[in-house]
């Protein structure tokens, strides 16, 4: 990163694999969790319950795709 280029040479940045479906799993979980807080709000607990597991769900989801694509990528390397 330009304080000593011969360190760079020994050790070149790796480019970074990126799973598009991560950051779409975030905002999943991210508006099903607002939806929930939302209908507690409005006291309507039933639907709020619901929608909680299926945060933890969608949370779920995108840990193993985290973890899935973590692995993919890592047995190429």
């Amino acid at each position: 990163m330009g304080a000593n280029p011969e360190l760079e040479s020994l050790f070149p940045e790796k480019k970074r694999v990126r799973n598009p479906f991560v950051p779409i799993g975030a905002l999943i979980t991210a508006g099903v969790l607002t939806a929930g807080l939302i209908s507690f709000k409005q006291g309507n607990s039933q639907l709020g319950q619901m929608l909680m597991r299926a945060r933890v769900v969608a949370q779920g989801g995108t840990v193993a795709l985290m973890v899935g694509t973590a692995a993919y990528y890592g047995e190429k390397f």
